[in-house]
């Protein structure tokens, strides 16, 4: 077994039933961020993320559009994959339920489960949100009998034998779990919602369905076909194995598990949070370390759908703005684990603020003093001729630690505001020391210092941004004479660890500047019709 550290993360297995939405990208955006984060940390990573293709939503998907399920699912999945393209997102696995790989996983661990003692056969009866692919409590649906998340969709009664998970057996040793591994379930919020669900008592749950044809079938009644949650669930183990490995549980567990992350909305957070650990638990397989449940995306307001035609298309989003974009007003705008909301205006308002007027505008000012008064190198300052009481210094010995915490606590509008602190520090630094006029008194020694602590705070914001907005870092370290490309997969080995770059003063007069260029070009507001 490889001693070095591992971090294994996944985002939800996305539903094919349609393209994907902004719904869809906000959490793959926010995974992508962590493994960029624990690759600066050296640590070893696997980003999975994937399609959960199985169950009646799809099936019912593709006999609209006059396909059979698995031609339908091969032309949704490429729009997941571009789409990631297109917001810079470097998955390291990306799993299909449908992949023959992963029904041999399915099939081991129901077997273990079945030997446990924990499946067997019984009635169904209940309201079935097929949205949701989930039986319904009488009390939590509304008027209409329609599903509380699916609002404009009716439940359908169902009355059926079915194959059951003992979940009700589990009962205590989820809240024991709950108990002794608080950050188990967060934020704190989500963590609340769960404990009041499991301890009005847990029922058992159907994992099988008739009269379905889409989907493995049941091992031990192939008249049945597995239930989509205990199927899509396994996914995540499946995306362990290796490509050139036999599909096994073994394998899986030799070298990623156990899983640190799972990302998911709040709206499966019970799947994730209650019957996935019970099912662990069943198959005797190591639990997932921390669950977060994020908020929901709304657009001016109002929740987003189609029947509104407020939808926000996020490949169109990404063409017209940049990834950069779309990846930093989603992460600093919106607190994680919150709702949060979408509004054009404010969109382009932040970003020209906080990327155009104070990161671009506080690196290109910086450059261009340096090629009138350096001739375009860095001083020939170190960090000990600059004394901790530099405003710049004083922030930036502390940043680090700061945003690591934040990062690890996926408080990344925490992070931003921390990284933003020292970039405004740095634009009214330059201000007050006024460089001009140092430089027509001939203060050469104070006015490097001044630059210095400048360009090295640039430097530092642009690090400790590089897990959110990788191409403007890319641009910025460019410019400041360094190799190191973040767009790159950064490996444990590579040269950027982030306990090096992220201390202060390791600019060095080594560093060839670049040519000072628009890290961001500023967005023009939406005229009015």
């Amino acid at each position: 077994m490889d001693t070095e550290k591992t971090f294994v993360l996944t985002t939800p297995l996305y539903y094919v039933n349609d393209f994907p939405h902004m719904g869809s990208a906000y959490p793959t955006i926010a995974a992508d961020v962590v493994a960029r984060f624990q690759r600066l940390l050296g640590h070893r990573v696997l980003l999975i993320t994937g399609t959960d293709e199985h169950g009646l939503k799809i099936q019912r998907s593709a006999e609209s559009k006059e396909l059979k399920p698995q031609e339908y699912c091969d032309g949704i999945v490429p729009s997941f994959l571009s789409l990631w393209k297109l917001l810079n997102i470097q998955y390291d696995r990306f799993i299909r339920t449908t992949d023959p790989r992963h029904e041999a996983i399915v099939k081991e661990f129901f077997q273990r489960v079945w030997e446990a003692g924990d499946i067997y056969q019984g009635q169904q009866k209940g309201w079935y949100c097929v949205s949701c692919e989930e039986f319904k409590e009488e009390r939590d649906l509304l008027e209409g009998h329609h599903c509380p998340i699916h609002t404009n969709k009716e439940v359908e009664w169902r009355d059926e034998q079915n194959y059951f998970f003992r979940l009700s057996k589990y009962q205590s040793q989820l809240q024991e779990l709950y108990q002794s591994r608080r950050d188990f379930i967060q934020p704190e919020s989500r963590r609340n919602e769960v404990l009041n669900f499991v301890n009005q008592g847990l029922q058992d749950f159907s994992i099988s369905r008739v009269n379905l044809d889409w989907g493995f079938a049941v091992p031990v009644d192939p008249k049945q076909t597995l239930y989509v949650w205990f199927d899509a669930l396994l996914g995540y183990i499946t995306a362990l194995n290796e490509a050139d490995a036999e599909p096994t549980l073994e394998n899986a567990l030799s070298k990623w598990m156990p899983i640190n992350l799972h990302l998911i909305g709040k709206d499966i957070l019970r799947f994730h949070a209650v019957y996935w650990p019970a099912m662990l638990m069943s198959a005797n397989l190591p639990l997932p370390e921390r669950v977060f449940g994020h908020g929901f995306l709304t657009k001016d307001n109002q929740k987003m759908g189609k029947t509104l035609g407020n939808t926000l298309d996020p490949v169109a989003l990404v063409k017209t703005y940049g990834a950069s974009s779309v990846r930093y007003y989603f992460l600093k705008e919106i607190e994680f684990g919150k709702d949060g909301d979408f509004n054009e205006v404010r969109f382009i308002n932040v970003l020209n603020a906080d990327l155009a007027n104070d990161l671009g505008n506080l690196l290109n000012r910086t450059l261009n003093m340096v090629k009138k008064y350096c001739a375009g190198n860095v001083p020939s300052i170190t960090k000990e001729d600059i004394t901790d009481e530099n405003p710049l210094k004083a922030i930036g010995l502390n940043l680090g630690k700061q945003v690591k915490n934040a990062y690890e606590a996926l408080a990344f509008n925490q992070a931003c505001e921390s990284i933003l602190s020292l970039v405004r520090a740095g634009n009214k630094f330059i201000d007050d020391q006024a460089p001009w006029t140092l430089y027509k008194q001939g203060q050469t020694q104070t006015l490097e210092q001044v630059l210095y602590a400048v360009l090295e705070s640039v430097r530092l914001a642009a690090y400790l941004l590089s897990p959110i907005i990788p191409d403007i870092s890319s641009d910025i370290y460019e410019q400041l004479g360094f190799k190191i490309n973040f767009n790159q997969q950064i490996e444990s080995s590579s040269a950027a660890p982030f306990a090096i770059h992220s201390t202060w003063g390791i600019l060095s007069n080594e560093q060839k500047l670049g040519t000072p260029k628009p890290i961001f070009q500023r967005i023009e507001l939406p005229k009015n019709d």
